[in-house]
C-alpha cells in the first residue's frame, strides 16, 4: 500500500538528487532552497524508514536502499510525465517526441542512416538525439529523460535494470592524419608512441578500461603527453591539425578514414573489440516510432556487420 504522505515533490527531488549527486545542484535545477532539498529528501526517509543517502567525503552517495527505490520513483515519474504528455498531446495534435542517447560511435555511423530510413516512414514523430559519456546517458535513462540508448554495451554493473540489444562488435583504433611520420615507419608503432601527443578516452569512458589494458599488454605503462577528450569534433580537428594519435572507437571514423582524410595506423587492436547495441529500460515498452526507429538502426547495423 502506497504511503499516503509520499508526494510528487519527493519523488523529483530524490530522483534529481540520485541524478546530480548533490543536492546543491539539485536545488538550482529544481529552482528551490538546499534546505528545502534536504528537508523533503528527509521526509521521505522518514516514510521510507531507511536513509536514501549518505556523506561521501564533501559530497553525498545514494545507499542501497536508494538505489533500489531509485528504479520504481524513475518509473513513476516517468509514468506520470507520459501521462501529462499524453493529455498535452491530445489537446494539441502532438505527438511526444522520442529521446534517443546516442555515443559518438554511433552519432555518426548510424545515426544518419538510420534516421533517412525512419524519415520515410512519415510517422510525424519528433526526434530529440543527444551524445555524451555512457555514464550520463544511463542515467538519463534510467530516471525516464530519455527513452533509448544506443552504443557500447556498459560495464554488467551499470546494466541493472537495463535491456541490452546487440547490433555488432567495434574495436578501438589508432588514428592519426594523412602523411602521418608513423605511417610510412616500419617495426613496431609503439615503439615510437610517446613521441606525439595522444587523445585518450576519459575514465568515464567504456573503452577506457579496454584500451589501457592493451596499452599494457603492448608494454605501455605511461604516455607523456596524454589528453582525454570525449568530443569527437575537437579530436577530428586536432588530429588533422597535428602529428597526435588518436585513441578511439572505430565508428567514429570510419568515415573519415573511408575518405582518405584520416589514417588508422597499421596496430592489431583485436583484443579491444566489444558489443555495440541498444539499451532500454527493462520494463519498458516502446511506441510504435520508437520500434520503427529501432528497426532502422537494426537494418543499418546489419550493413555494418556484413562489411565488418
Amino acid at each position: 500500500m502506497i504511503d499516503s504522505r509520499i508526494k510528487f515533490r519527493h519523488l523529483q527531488t530524490f530522483v534529481e538528487v540520485a541524478r546530480q549527486k548533490s543536492v546543491m545542484k539539485a536545488a538550482g535545477l529544481l529552482h528551490v532552497s538546499q534546505p528545502a532539498v534536504t528537508k523533503t529528501i528527509r521526509e521521505l526517509e522518514e516514510v521510507l524508514g531507511v536513509p536514501v543517502f549518505e556523506r561521501d567525503g564533501r559530497g553525498i552517495r545514494i545507499t542501497r536502499y536508494g538505489e533500489v527505490f531509485l528504479k520504481h520513483a524513475g518509473a513513476a515519474l516517468t509514468a506520470l510525465r507520459q501521462g501529462f504528455d499524453s493529455v498535452s498531446q491530445a489537446l494539441s495534435g502532438e505527438a511526444a517526441p522520442i529521446r534517443v542517447g546516442a555515443l559518438p560511435t554511433v552519432s555518426t555511423r548510424i545515426m544518419p542512416k538510420a534516421m533517412m530510413l525512419f524519415l520515410r516512414e512519415e510517422t510525424g514523430a519528433r526526434i530529440k538525439i543527444v551524445t555524451g559519456e555512457n555514464a550520463v546517458l544511463l542515467e538519463q535513462l534510467r530516471v525516464g529523460d530519455l527513452d533509448l540508448v544506443v552504443g557500447r554495451l556498459a560495464a554488467p554493473e551499470k546494466m541493472t535494470g537495463f535491456s541490452f540489444e546487440h547490433l555488432y562488435s567495434e574495436q578501438v583504433v589508432f588514428c592519426v592524419r594523412a602523411g602521418h611520420p608513423l605511417l610510412g615507419r616500419g617495426g613496431s608503432v609503439f615503439a615510437g608512441l610517446d613521441a606525439y601527443p595522444v587523445l585518450m578516452p576519459t575514465r568515464a569512458s567504456i573503452i577506457r578500461p579496454f584500451v589501457e589494458s592493451f596499452l599494457i599488454a603492448n608494454g605501455i605503462a605511461g604516455l607523456p603527453t596524454q589528453i582525454e577528450t570525449v568530443s569527437d569534433s575537437f579530436g577530428r580537428a586536432f588530429v588533422r591539425a597535428s602529428d597526435a594519435i588518436w585513441i578511439i572507437s572505430e565508428g567514429v571514423v570510419a568515415g573519415d578514414i573511408a575518405d582518405g582524410i584520416l589514417a588508422a595506423l597499421p596496430v592489431d587492436t583485436g583484443a579491444t573489440k566489444g558489443p555495440v547495441g541498444l539499451t532500454m529500460r527493462a520494463d519498458a515498452v516502446p511506441s510504435l516510432p520508437l520500434s520503427l526507429l529501432m528497426q532502422a538502426m537494426r537494418e543499418v547495423a546489419g550493413d555494418i556487420a556484413a562489411v565488418g
